[in-house]
């Protein structure tokens, strides 16, 4: 896998590609607090695709680039289909996580066909987000910004570890995506991300999902404390897509269960040749 970066109309843009996949283009977007790295697992299993994981302005390796601009979910959306035809890539399947999910569920809905087929994870939608404990961070507005790197690490330490069903890989997260924001203005970054957050992008294209007619798939962690199962089962009956459950499973499906999320892209990615058929 190697990381490449694109100035797309002045903004750099990162993404992790696996070299070795070829096909069908695979768009993976992350969520808050993570970047590509979450589809470090995923990415290799994929057999179908071009796998591309997709950097968020204004996270990851990306946090300097948010400063002073619109980080939401829907510029979010805006950000990925200049990317995407930045790099000549018409058509693709696209994966979400988080946030990222919702970025993906925008950009299907303002360019249909962009995309190929739709896999959800855990994902943001309707009126789910932001979730209390973001929302509590959130109201503490400028004294989090100041918050020291000693107090933030653990701080985004607890959250991977209720988000994760498996405490090694909590660590596993940790050490992945803790980095960037050591690097990158720390916990005023992290505040950036928060503040950005608006469940109207979402509940703006609700009504929408229905008629995006694309193969897709829901893939649900049933133990999720962040997004919760019942509205997994809604985008599933809204997307007329099945729904995948992973019992026990939490939030951070793509580290967790990483055989899981490859086996159902590899599924779509047959399904969407099957459906372009002649």
């Amino acid at each position: 896998m190697q990381t490449k970066t694109i100035a797309v109309d002045g903004i750099p843009m990162r993404w992790l590609e696996d070299g070795a996949g070829d096909g069908l283009p695979v768009v993976m977007i992350h969520g808050i607090p993570t970047g590509p790295a979450l589809w470090r697992e995923v990415m290799p299993r994929v057999t179908g695709g071009r796998c591309l994981a997709w950097e968020m302005v204004g996270y990851g390796g990306s946090m300097d680039a948010g400063r002073d601009r619109d980080i939401s979910v829907a510029a979010q959306a805006g950000y990925l289909l200049d990317w995407m035809d930045e790099l000549a890539i018409g058509r693709a399947i696209l994966c979400g996580h988080d946030l990222g999910g919702g970025v993906a569920q925008i950009a299907a809905v303002r360019r249909p066909e962009a995309c190929a087929g739709l896999l959800l994870t855990n994902s943001i939608c309707y009126d789910s987000w932001p979730i209390p404990s973001v929302k509590s961070m959130r109201a503490m507005g400028g004294a989090l910004e100041h918050v020291p790197d000693g107090m933030l690490k653990p701080m985004l330490a607890m959250f991977y570890k209720r988000g994760h069903d498996d405490d090694e890989a909590a660590r596993a997260a940790l050490e992945a995506h803790w980095p960037h924001y050591h690097e990158h203005d720390g916990a005023a970054a992290f505040v950036r991300q928060m503040k950005a957050l608006n469940v109207e992008d979402t509940k703006a294209v609700a009504d929408r999902l229905p008629t995006l007619k694309v193969p897709a798939r829901v893939v649900w962690g049933d133990d999720d404390q962040f997004q919760k199962l019942a509205y997994g089962e809604r985008l599933a009956r809204d997307l007329d897509a099945p729904l995948r459950h992973i019992p026990g499973g939490k939030h951070f499906t793509p580290e967790d269960h990483p055989d899981v999320l490859a086996e159902e892209l590899n599924a779509l990615i047959a399904e969407v040749h099957r459906a372009d058929e002649p």
